[in-house]
């Protein structure tokens, strides 16, 4: 990994990103792209704020999500896999975000997210970002929903994030209210964990929430449409996001993230859904949320994380990528 002197394509409030310093060639890391994004068509972008998961009570950590992932991402996945090529991946860096723990900063760190999503796509790069606290899909998606009419989405999360106050719960809500986004789908929904208030108001504002069999059904999948049974509640949709809370996943397998999920969803299952999205041609963007290294195991969940990534390019060269191909 080397940047050249002064020839870098820097993205607003970010700094670069660090990776380990020896990575094997035979990694796909030691390929992504860290200082021009010549020929990329993937932006990673880290958001390393947990201002949010504290507002609201959680486990604070999730601020060092995009240097766990990098470290594992370092370790895990080969650069040449077996019948396919992975996209090119710029890396774009971390969002800076706003200091202090209160209200205001968050709002500020917000503003400065949605101005680097503005900036990789207005470079025509498919974005992921990588949390930090969910509140931070809020802003990375305003950006997308702003060049994007009839956005819907999906997202896997424990929890339906549709707060009314500021903090990591809010996101959702907010960009039905403020952005019109919708509908919502939601998949790897806990009853137990959230109020009767909020799901009254999520269901009465369009939301669904899957079947509680929906990871049952993945690999029955049609294999030429990718999907139709888990995204058919978006089927009239234009534009797609989607958004993967690590916190859906079962702790058995995902003990670093900022809430501890005793029921949750198996990484095959998760890895299976991740493919599905991702190789939807409406898809804009994508993160994954909520992993918390400073609670993690030997940097299990973390490694769950690159192997998400992983799938999700996966997806992507047969979605979204092939589509601005044949445009």
């Amino acid at each position: 990994m080397w940047y050249p002197e002064n020839v870098t394509t820097r993205i607003p409030h970010c700094t670069l990103p660090e990776y380990p310093a020896e990575i094997p060639a035979a990694r796909l890391a030691a390929h992504v792209q860290l200082a021009l994004p010549i020929e990329c068509r993937v932006a990673i972008l880290g958001l390393p704020d947990d201002t949010g998961v504290r507002l609201n009570g959680g486990r604070p950590g999730a601020r060092e999500g995009p240097r766990a992932f990098r470290e594992a991402l370092a370790r895990y996945g080969v650069a040449q896999p077996q019948g396919f090529a992975w996209p090119r991946v710029f890396d774009a860096g971390d969002v800076e975000p706003a200091p202090g723990h209160t209200e205001a900063a968050l709002l500020e760190t917000h503003r400065r997210v949605g101005e680097a999503a503005g900036a990789l796509l207005d470079l025509g790069l498919f974005p992921i970002a990588i949390g930090g606290g969910h509140d931070l899909t809020l802003p990375f998606v305003r950006s997308v929903a702003a060049r994007h009419e009839s956005l819907a989405g999906i997202y896997f999360d424990a929890h339906l994030d549709v707060r009314e106050g500021i903090g990591s719960g809010m996101p959702f809500r907010r960009l039905v209210e403020e952005c019109g986004v919708g509908p919502l789908l939601v998949a790897g929904f806990n009853p137990l964990v959230n109020a009767r208030e909020h799901v009254t108001w999520f269901i009465e504002n369009g939301g669904e929430i899957a079947d509680d069999d929906w990871a049952d059904h993945l690999d029955l999948e049609d294999a030429e449409s990718r999907g139709p049974s888990l995204l058919a509640p978006l089927a009239g949709a234009s534009n797609l996001f989607a958004s993967f809370d690590m916190d859906c996943l079962d702790a058995a397998y995902a003990p670093g993230v900022s809430a501890l999920n005793p029921a949750g969803v198996d990484v095959r299952a998760a890895a299976r859904a991740v493919f599905i999205v991702a190789s939807d041609p409406r898809l804009r963007c994508l993160d994954f949320m909520e992993l918390c290294p400073a609670h993690d195991e030997q940097g299990r969940t973390a490694r769950v994380a690159a192997h998400l990534f992983l799938h999700a390019l996966m997806g992507l060269r047969l979605g979204p990528l092939m589509q601005r191909e044949s445009d």
